[in-house]
């Protein structure tokens, strides 16, 4: 009777094994599937590479000429790339040099980079060779050559949007420590 109790018990004993090994084995499984399925989840969420890469517009900036405005296009707005000339450059240094903060510099070329939107309303300003200046025809506002304002309504200059310099290259987009700089100094507003 008591071998038959001892044998019983060590049947029972195997067979609780089993199932530990079988429940250990199932919740593991389990467990890689939840995985997988919350991995899957995150993906659909990730923004797709074609909408990260149109976050980021790389300019050569040797192909811009002298005083000659040209309008690329980033996150669908129009930016005004304007290189400026080195007789600017020593007009602005004498009359306004805090004005020399707003343009970039790249190599030994400096340039006027913003939105082309207006702060007051977003409308799109006109450049003037004539007076190196933009006119916002809807309200009157003006900027000088920097993109700083000199006529009201609009509220500030016109913004700078993220950048890095790369060489003679500018990568809108992205922050590199020039344009962080002027954001600590107020030039710009993140955009």
């Amino acid at each position: 009777m008591i071998n038959n109790i001892i044998t019983k018990g060590k049947a029972m004993a195997n067979n609780n094994g089993r199932r530990d090994f079988m429940g250990k084995a199932l919740g593991g499984f389990t467990a890689l599937g939840g995985l997988g399925a919350l991995y899957a989840m995150k993906r659909t969420w990730d923004p797709l590479p074609s909408v990260k890469a149109a976050g980021f517009t790389t300019l050569n900036m040797k192909e811009y000429k002298e005083g000659q405005l040209v309008t690329e296009k980033w996150r669908g707005k129009p930016i005004f790339v304007l290189k400026q000339t080195p007789a600017t450059i020593e007009k602005l240094k004498k009359e306004k040099p805090d004005d020399l903060k707003r343009l970039i510099k790249v190599g030994d070329a400096h340039y006027t980079v913003c939105i082309g939107l207006c702060t007051h309303l977003g409308c799109i300003p006109g450049f003037r060779p004539e007076e190196q200046d933009f006119l916002c025809a809807c309200h009157g506002g003006m900027y000088d050559i920097t993109a700083q304002v000199t006529k009201a309504p609009p509220p500030r200059g016109l913004d700078i949007p993220p950048f890095r310099i790369d060489g003679e290259k500018l990568v809108l987009g992205e922050e590199g420590p020039e344009y962080k700089k002027m954001l600590e100094d107020g030039i710009t507003m993140p955009v």
